[in-house]
Formats: structure tokens, C-alpha cells, sequence
């Protein structure tokens, strides 16, 4: 990619969006400009080009990929209905894209055969850009190490936290390593159609995680099992939770613990050069969060 091309990031504010961000606005020559619903409390780096709208407002969109070389696509829907629109945008526009897909889809399985809902979306969006003709890069990351922040509250209240499947193994991913994928991806050639499986070096149940972050806190904490429809009625009585979630992600703890152990990947050393951090080293970096 040209040194002074412009790339576009979407979902800019979000917990990987504002580190593509910092990443480039680091080791990128060009121009970087930001998507986002909110632009006067975006706080992002003095430089970056702050633009206001989302992937749902088909004008904001259109202004925002004016003279842009290539697209970071964070996928915000809980479904594929808008993606033909948003791919065909990008495609009149930019010449590359890289998509923070999900560790969901399975390789070589058809969107409409995809297991979980999230794998169907997103392979589905996978899919249409794949046909655009854009250059594009899928990142498939497993779960995020910033889902745990979903306890901050029962954490800050108490030194338990109350879920269901606290045996559910998790290769946790940090989102700065997400990010620094992505990056290369975005300025770097080598990386066309590539399916990058993100992983974290370690797999860990939710109850190691509570008890990870009470060693990082310096805090007792420990895991109290719920049932199955006592943690769903609790994260529908979470008004910070989206509802609509609320079974699709039990349901998907429900398979994990079935499932074999999740594997952990190389990928973010061999794209970047450095190795995944720690699910530990997301906690050092986010303790205030849980303070």
C-alpha cells in the first residue's frame, strides 16, 4: 500500500477499533479517519480524522471512504442483513479490507451451514466480500479477554462473581494483539486472502479468569456457579447487557463445554513478530477497570 494512503477505520471508539487506531496512527505514513457515532467524545489521537455516523447510515459511510485506500470493517449487527450494502460501498471506494470476523466461523463450511448464529453472520459477510473483488484479510479471534469487564460490577461489589459454565475453557485474546494483526494486515502486502485464527497463548476456564484477576487485584475472588436460567434472568436484568445476547451466548457456553478444548495458535507471533500477550498482562492493563 502506498505510504500515504488513507485507511479507514470503523468501530473506531470500540475496544479494538480505538487500538487499530493508536496502532497507525504509530507506524502509518498516510492519513488515518475514524467512524464513529459520537465525535465529541471519541477522545481519540490529535491527527486522526474524526468522522460522525456508523454502517447503518449509508450517507455518513459514503463521506467517510471518500479518497480511502482500505477499510478496517468491524462488523456491529447481530446479523448479515446490511453487509451487501456496506461491501458494496467499500468496493466503490477502497481497494483493500480487513474484517474482524469471528473465531466462530468454521474454515470451509458454507454461511448457511455455519453451526453457531455468530459464524452464519459473519461468514456470510466473509463471503460477500470475498466476491467484491476487493484485496481483504479475515480476522478470526476468539474470545475477547475484554468480555470478562462484564464483571467489573460484581467485582467492585464483592469477591465473587456469580455465572453459569464456569468450566468453559477460553483461549482469551487482548485486543491490543487483534489490533496489531490487523495493522499489518492493513499496511503490509503479503496478507490477501488470508484467514488469520487469533488466539491467546493460553486457554483458561472463567473460574481460572476470576481467580487470574484476583491475583492481579491481590483479591480473593472466586467463581459461584449459576444455573443456566438464574444467569439468563440476571443478564436480562443487566441493563449494560444486550438482551437480545443473552441466549445466543449461554447457548454457545453450553456448546463450549461440550465441545473438545479449544487450541491455541502461533498466528499473532507470525504475523507481528511478538508473541500473544497473557490473559494476566490484560488484566495489569485494564485493573483500574475492575477497581
Amino acid at each position: 500500500m502506498a505510504a500515504k494512503s488513507t485507511i479507514l477505520v470503523t468501530g473506531a471508539t470500540g475496544n479494538v477499533g480505538r487500538q487499530v487506531v493508536s496502532h497507525l496512527m504509530a507506524v502509518h505514513a498516510g492519513g488515518v479517519r475514524a467512524l464513529t457515532r459520537n465525535t465529541a467524545t471519541a477522545g481519540l489521537p490529535d491527527g486522526v480524522d474524526v468522522q460522525q455516523g456508523d454502517l447503518a447510515d449509508s450517507a455518513a459511510l459514503e463521506a467517510a471512504l471518500q479518497g480511502v485506500d482500505a477499510v478496517f470493517l468491524m462488523w456491529p449487527f447481530h446479523g448479515a442483513g446490511p453487509a451487501a450494502a456496506v461491501v458494496d460501498a467499500i468496493k466503490r471506494h477502497a481497494q483493500r479490507v480487513v474484517f474482524l470476523s469471528s473465531g466462530a466461523v468454521q474454515d470451509g463450511v458454507a454461511p448457511e451451514r455455519q453451526q453457531h448464529p455468530v459464524g452464519r453472520s459473519h461468514a456470510c459477510v466473509e463471503r460477500l466480500i470475498e466476491e467484491s473483488g476487493l484485496l481483504w484479510t479475515h480476522l478470526r479471534p476468539s474470545t475477547f479477554a475484554a468480555n470478562t469487564l462484564w464483571w467489573a460490577d460484581q467485582i467492585r461489589a464483592g469477591d465473587v462473581v456469580q455465572g453459569a459454565y464456569g468450566g468453559v475453557p477460553m483461549a482469551l485474546l487482548h485486543e491490543a494483539d487483534i489490533a496489531a494483526v490487523a495493522v499489518r494486515a492493513l499496511t503490509e502486502s503479503g496478507h490477501d486472502r488470508a484467514a488469520y485464527a487469533l488466539t491467546g497463548p493460553e486457554v483458561l476456564t472463567q473460574a481460572e479468569q476470576v481467580r487470574t484477576i484476583g491475583g492481579v487485584l491481590g483479591r480473593p475472588l472466586r467463581w459461584q456457579e449459576l444455573s443456566h436460567e438464574k444467569a439468563r434472568r440476571r443478564l436480562l436484568a443487566d441493563a449494560d447487557f444486550p438482551g437480545s445476547f443473552a441466549d445466543a451466548l449461554l447457548d454457545g457456553y453450553a456448546d463450549m463445554l461440550d465441545a473438545p478444548r479449544p487450541t491455541t495458535t502461533a498466528t499473532v507471533e507470525t504475523v507481528t513478530g511478538a508473541q500473544a500477550r497473557t490473559y494476566r498482562e490484560w488484566v495489569s492493563d485494564h485493573a483500574a477497570d475492575f477497581s
